[in-house]
């Protein structure tokens, strides 16, 4: 074993949930009456937590009220909804169980709400990753290194033992920050030539190929 821990994002890495974000995002923008998003919009603004993502999909010329009053809007929809569509991606089931039984500390890492971390770590995770980390006050998101940080006191390791998978710039920047390298999956919400444009250390095609090299 070359690491001992994996720390994975979870939206683009380990769940599809681009379309219930795309829905939850719509919902609350028709609900202000202003104009709705596509999908590869949706896509490009997702990786720094959810009122980033509001902030890049609501018109530029609101005020500061009538984004609080969308941005709660989606999140009351997205805490509800948040299952509707999103799934693992193939072959993340297969993946996750052959690390556990080979003996694989594991934790996610996400910018998501940690209300929605946690409706997703028991419908996918329970029992196999323990250790889920969503936003939170108080703590900074990534790419700062504190969630990570966090995971890596709560699984009992070191930096030099750990690797992290994310599918983003912002996955990448965060593994950085925490003085650890970053597999980069190519089935999530940014493609190759973005990844390598901007320097990926490892990229993997299928989440088999993980195993390879860890």
């Amino acid at each position: 074993m070359k690491y001992k821990a994996i720390i994975f994002d979870l939206d683009g890495t380990l769940t599809d949930t681009i379309v219930d974000l795309k829905e939850s995002t719509n919902y609350a923008l028709r609900e202000m009456g202003w104009p709705e998003r596509t999908l590869e919009e949706i896509k490009q603004f997702v990786g720094n937590g959810v009122r980033r993502l509001m902030e890049q999909a609501t018109p530029s010329n609101i005020n500061e009220l009538e984004f609080e009053e969308c941005f709660a809007i989606f999140q009351e929809h997205y805490i509800d909804h948040c299952q509707d569509h999103t799934d693992l991606y193939p072959g993340i089931k297969e993946l996750l169980e052959t690390l556990k039984e080979k003996g694989y500390k594991m934790a996610i890492v996400s910018n998501k709400m940690q209300a929605g971390v946690n409706e997703l770590q028991k419908r996918f995770f329970k029992g196999i990753i323990d250790v889920a980390i969503g936003e939170k006050r108080g703590v900074r998101r990534k790419p700062f290194p504190d969630m990570v940080n966090i995971a890596l006191e709560k699984l009992e390791v070191k930096a030099e033992e750990t690797i992290y998978v994310g599918d983003s710039e912002v996955d990448m920047a965060t593994a950085r920050n925490a003085g650890i390298p970053c597999i980069s999956v190519l089935w999530g919400f940014r493609d190759r030539d973005f990844l390598r444009e901007i320097g990926a250390f490892q990229m993997v095609e299928t989440p088999q190929d993980i195993l390879e090299l860890v």
